[in-house]
């Protein structure tokens, strides 16, 4: 390749990189660092295996969605009101909404955890995060919105840095992942639901797909598109790998019981030193703020494409009111939840992740059916492999749902 063409090639690449990688990056919530915290801190490394075929499943099921932005020039929410009617959306997004409220809730609840380990009580940190996210977005533009997105992105590295600084036993950690051990037990059951539905949220495509569209990604560059969803993908896993080793090496193996991803930043410090736990809560607090902008955009993209409305964070208050008037709702309900005291934000935080992986499959199906549909996607539908990799995660998390709720009863 002409050196001019490669450099016109990774040129293009980082104009049209955003989508993919933030909406992978933002997976890694505060919801989803109290996942992957307890998942090492209660199992050790026994479930480290599962990250392999969720990172695989993750990669197809976003970029089923990224080609259906593409193709059609439409968010996922529409598409499914075009395809299967009002009614249908109209329960999809009354689902949607309440769990997503409950990852909104948990992303405060992040920030509030995270900000009181530097000595900052909730009723400080909470209101102005509230307030940072609300502005950033509604006096923002797309690009400038994206731009803070993926810088958010790059301090992820403090959890690789965490991992790295407990000295793990590589030779044992490679073992566990290329072993996969699972006992059909309900707490088992119950945390590789939860893997799942924080890796792969169903919130995740709705947000992808309408900021592929809003980006205004053409079919002729979407090569690119393609592999910042792989690159987003692989990066969230490796992060995610990092946190439950972090655990695993120190309260698993220590015997040390935690609730929250504040507890185990704390237990981190007399086991690897303040500054792991500093880098521990730091991460906490630059996830829960990235996901409290995020996860609130999904849900008014879903709601307002299921509802014919204005669209688009490149529209003025007065051109899209339903879309920020919806935005601002979820973000100051959010915050104003996690200020009532002695709300249980434990199950809440944990419970959410497991509800997104129940809902995950049946959000999965309507993507299939579309992504399927030649008269949508013309030459775009998927081939045997991928239909394969995405029926099959929807059929094992449909499966893994009924075993938790036979073992529950």
């Amino acid at each position: 390749m002409p050196r001019q063409s490669l450099w016109r090639t990774i040129g293009l690449f980082f104009l049209l990189m955003g989508p993919g990688m933030i909406t992978s990056n933002v997976d890694n919530d505060a919801g989803g660092i109290t996942t992957y915290s307890l998942a090492g801190a209660e199992f050790g490394l026994k479930l480290v295996w599962s990250l392999i075929p969720i990172m695989i499943a993750l990669i197809v099921i976003q970029e089923m969605c990224a080609r259906m932005g593409v193709v059609t020039g439409k968010g996922l929410s529409d598409l499914i009101r075009e395809k299967f009617g009002a009614r249908v959306t109209f329960y999809l997004m009354i689902g949607m909404f309440l769990t997503n409220m409950g990852n909104a809730i948990s992303n405060f609840a992040g920030v509030a955890a995270g900000m009181e380990i530097f000595g900052v009580e909730k009723f400080v940190s909470v209101p102005l995060s509230a307030f940072l996210v609300w502005w950033m977005v509604v006096k923002g533009t797309y690009k400038s919105v994206e731009k803070g997105f993926l810088v958010a992105c790059v301090f992820y590295l403090s959890y690789i840095i965490t991992g790295v600084l407990v000295k793990p036993d590589w030779s044992h950690v490679f073992e566990q992942l290329l072993h996969p051990q699972l006992r059909f037990q309900s707490s088992e059951i119950t945390m590789l639901i939860g893997l799942v539905g924080t890796t792969i949220a169903p919130w995740m495509q709705f947000y992808l797909q309408a900021s592929i569209v809003e980006k205004g990604i053409k079919i002729e560059d979407y090569k690119y598109a393609r592999f910042d969803v792989i690159i987003g993908s692989i990066i969230v896993h490796i992060v995610a790998f990092f946190i439950i080793l972090a655990c695993a090496e120190t309260l698993f193996k220590n015997g040390i019981h935690v609730e929250t991803a504040k507890d185990a930043a704390l237990s981190l410090k007399p086991l690897a030193g303040k500054y792991c736990t500093y880098l521990f809560a730091f991460g906490l607090v630059n996830a829960s703020l990235f996901a409290a902008s995020i996860l609130p955009l999904s849900t008014t993209y879903l709601i307002c494409e299921g509802l014919g409305w204005e669209v688009g964070i490149d529209k003025k208050f007065i051109e899209a009111p339903q879309f920020y008037g919806i935005y601002s709702l979820m973000i100051f309900l959010g915050a104003g939840v996690i200020l009532y005291p002695e709300i249980p934000l434990i199950p809440i935080m944990y419970f959410s992740q497991v509800i997104n992986g129940m809902v995950l499959p049946f959000v999965l199906i309507f993507i299939l059916l579309l992504i399927n549909d030649k008269k949508l996607m013309m030459n775009y539908t998927n081939g045997p492999i991928f239909n394969f990799i995405a029926w099959a995660t929807a059929l094992l998390m449909i499966g893994f749902t009924l075993i938790f709720l036979f073992l529950s009863i």
